[in-house]
């Protein structure tokens, strides 16, 4: 396991030197969304009872950006070695396609959860947060983490340029992102658009999260659970396939 040890040692590290931009700066971002959105639709938006529209968007805030820096981290760093020729590095040393894939996920859930910890820990103090079902919170919270970290890895091997990774982050990560309920309940939505809704695993992950503070969900947390875990191992499934191919890696 020294392999695996040393790159995962090596991508805490990689996100960790340039902290003001991995973890400060996505902090900041989900302030300023809460001060936004908290102020101007405080007074006219009310999802469930006895919960203030503030204290419904912190949660959404935390796991939107537990996902997008769980993508973020694995996703910049394979493409950054593809690009500049280190990767190299990493593939000559008798590392296992297991081993790969677990010190890039893991370190990408490393990284996902130190923002959302920041983010919980700044805006908590703008609303009363209860803890209704905390093993949910920690659940889905890892699991939501797990699953972006895979699809970075996943758009990080298929990517061979920036743009390429951008195109994938902002057509099918950002969409699905905030579609998924970090700013509404989806019960707001027109019965179309409800159902369109029910196809995004983010809304699930979204959902689950938010159950563990209130108690109140969209959908069974149960029901969540399945879906984002079964979604998790089909994404584990595919990654693993691509890195014991070598696609895109060694070919």
């Amino acid at each position: 396991m020294t392999g695996f040890q040393t790159l995962f040692y090596k991508e805490v590290l990689r996100f960790w030197k340039v902290a003001t931009q991995t973890i400060s700066a996505p902090i900041l971002t989900a302030m300023l969304y809460l001060l936004i959105f908290g102020h101007v639709l405080e007074e006219h938006v009310q999802v469930y009872p006895g919960v203030s529209y503030t204290s419904f968007l912190i949660p959404g805030l935390v796991m939107m950006s537990v996902l997008q820096n769980s993508f973020a981290n694995s996703s910049s760093s394979l493409i950054q070695s593809k690009i500049t020729g280190n990767l190299v590095f990493v593939l000559l040393p008798p590392l296992s396609h297991w081993e790969l894939f677990g010190a890039y996920v893991l370190a990408s859930a490393v990284r996902g959860l130190t923002v959302g910890a920041g983010v919980f820990l700044i805006t908590a103090w703008f609303a009363d947060l209860s803890f209704a079902a905390p093993l949910w919170i920690g659940a889905f919270a890892l699991l939501g983490a797990a699953i972006l970290g895979t699809m970075g890895l996943i758009a990080g091997i298929w990517a061979e340029k920036f743009d390429q990774l951008a195109a994938f982050q902002n057509f099918l990560i950002m969409p699905a992102t905030f579609l998924s309920g970090v700013f509404y309940s989806i019960h707001s939505l027109p019965p179309f658009w409800q159902g369109v809704s029910h196809f995004n695993p983010f809304f699930y992950m979204i959902d689950g999260f938010r159950y563990g503070f209130f108690g109140q969900s969209d959908v069974s947390p149960l029901f969540s659970f399945s879906i984002v875990s079964v979604f998790f191992l089909l994404l584990a499934a595919f990654a693993i396939r691509m890195l014991r191919s070598g696609y895109k890696l060694r070919h």
